[in-house]
């Protein structure tokens, strides 16, 4: 029984051992699971924290990219912006050309033909421009429809723009009949003194007055076209007297456009004004033609068949004029008023130049210093008028 007991005894003791052993062994592994557990959940903090700078970097970097996004479209706008002005500025450049090359060119080959040629028939000559500006005007706009074509909405419109038409074949008719026995250069110093006429119907007609300073700039205006013609040395009295009388046509043509065509439903653009007025105006020049230069058809062709170039210089010459006529209109679209002002007057100087290189026509220091002072004067009247609006 002892034996017993004592075996018992041990294997009791070996059973506690073994027990004790178990539980040091759980709470080792249980502690150890503990640490690892704390490990990992440090670990997933690390990894939310890690996360939450990741979204941050890359909301960051899609700012970032948004910026540069935006700015490289900034920049196409601008390159696009600086391409757009810069091809502004050269069409700008490319119509003031135009029209300086029409404008002279038109000038000087009709001096050519009406003075050195000895084509003496200013009226025929003017009809050929309208006969040309009337087939072009259509093309232009109703083939190419360059402008929206406008219609004439009543009879009473239509006697206006006829009345208007006269007007202007009287001007170019007798600027042409000037260039037959004046330089170019005094014709232009003559036509400067534009805005003294403006300024005298404009007040005979509507009894509209201007600033007195406004007036004030007329002075040299007048006092250089007397100068002027004081000095020149190549002065013919009915060249002078039918220049004159062209410069005041048109004049009378700016204001008495105003006056009849001034209604909003009236009102025509340039072009489609000219598209109506050159027929009529080849109505109007047709018998005159037949009636004063007397057998100029006849004429004209037994030139072309002595000379096939006058053929060529009249239909040039007829094309010109119409070209005159549409790059101002396209001119006046693409600048201001004073600029256009500005080009006008330095036109007819560089018009003067060209005109005494290619003529050699004679001249003198006061005359130019005349007509120097007509253009100041037409300046500065332009700029007292736009003060006093």
């Amino acid at each position: 029984m002892e034996q017993q007991a004592e075996a018992l005894k041990i294997k009791l003791e070996e059973a506690r051992e073994r027990l004790s052993k178990f539980i040091d062994d759980f709470f080792m592994n249980l502690n150890r699971a503990l640490k690892a557990e704390h490990k990992v959940a440090s670990l997933q903090v690390k990894l939310t924290l890690v996360e939450a700078k990741a979204t941050r970097l890359q909301e960051i970097i899609n700012t970032h990219e948004s910026a540069v996004s935006k700015y490289e479209v900034d920049m196409a706008e601008t390159e696009a912006i600086m391409k757009m002005g810069s091809s502004s500025k050269v069409m700008t450049i490319g119509l003031v050309t135009s029209w300086y090359t029409t404008n002279i060119g038109v000038l000087l080959l009709n001096k050519y033909l009406l003075s050195n040629y000895g084509f003496k028939y200013p009226i025929f000559l003017t009809m050929c421009h309208m006969t040309a500006c009337s087939l072009l005007s259509y093309i232009a706009i109703a083939w190419i429809k360059l402008v929206p074509m406008q219609t004439i909405r009543s009879r009473l419109q239509f006697i206006k723009i006829a009345a208007l038409s006269l007007v202007f074949c009287v001007s170019v008719v007798f600027g042409n009949v000037s260039l037959r026995f004046l330089p170019v250069s005094f014709t232009q110093a003559i036509g400067a003194t534009t805005p003294f006429f403006t300024a005298i119907f404009a007040y005979l007609m509507t009894f509209k007055t201007e600033a007195f300073l406004t007036y004030v700039t007329l002075v040299p205006v007048v006092l250089g076209v007397v100068i002027a013609s004081g000095s020149e040395p190549s002065f013919h009295l009915f060249g002078f007297i039918m220049c004159i009388g062209a410069t005041a046509s048109r004049a009378l043509k700016s204001v008495l456009q105003g006056i009849l065509l001034s209604s909003e439903g009236e009102k025509l653009n340039s072009m489609n004004l000219l598209l109506y007025m050159a027929p009529i105006a080849v109505v109007f020049l047709l018998p005159a033609a037949l009636i004063m230069e007397e057998n100029v058809v006849g004429i004209t062709i037994a030139l072309a068949r002595d000379d096939i170039k006058i053929v060529w210089y009249l239909l040039f010459n007829a094309t010109l004029a119409y070209f005159v006529n549409l790059t101002n209109f396209l001119v006046t679209k693409h600048t201001s008023a004073l600029t256009l002002q500005v080009l006008g007057n330095l036109k007819g100087a560089v018009a003067v130049v060209i005109s005494i290189l290619i003529f050699q026509n004679p001249f003198t220091v006061t005359g130019m210093l005349g007509y120097g002072l007509t253009i100041a004067g037409a300046f500065f009247y332009g700029e007292a008028k736009k003060r006093s609006k």
